[in-house]
């Protein structure tokens, strides 16, 4: 029996150890704010809330009846994706009697932003 071992190897006949020791310490010292980007970029890949955070970027502030509305849906499923993305930490909420209004959470507005932006782009993204 022929046993494979798997190397590390690279034809390249001399390693910049110094730009590998820089990004490694760059990539370490952004560590925190990939885990962060990734978990916003994980939610919003459901097309459902990513049109929630669209609707919230643009409007401010939405009640889960609004998004029901606008979206077509029930006012349960709106509930159950809110629920994720506050439970995340990407939404925030601020009661005004019995209405529950939801809003990106201030330190998600720039990955939000960022991410939403793409829609502004020619020929990119279709418009939803």
């Amino acid at each position: 029996m022929l046993k494979y071992e798997v190397m590390n190897t690279c034809i390249r006949v001399f390693a910049d150890s110094d730009q590998i020791n820089r990004c490694r310490e760059d990539l370490k010292s952004k560590e925190e704010g990939f885990l962060e980007l990734a978990d916003v970029l994980n939610l919003a890949g459901n097309a459902v809330r990513l049109k929630i955070l669209y609707l919230l970027k643009q409007e401010n502030e939405l009640c889960p009846c609004d998004l029901s509305d606008i979206l077509g849906m029930t006012v349960p499923a709106i509930s159950q994706h809110l629920k994720k993305l506050k439970d995340a930490g990407i939404v925030t909420t601020k009661k005004s009697g019995q209405t529950i209004f939801y809003s990106v959470e201030a330190h998600s507005q720039r990955i939000i932003s960022s991410v939403l932006d793409l829609f502004n782009l020619p020929n990119t993204i279709p418009a939803l």
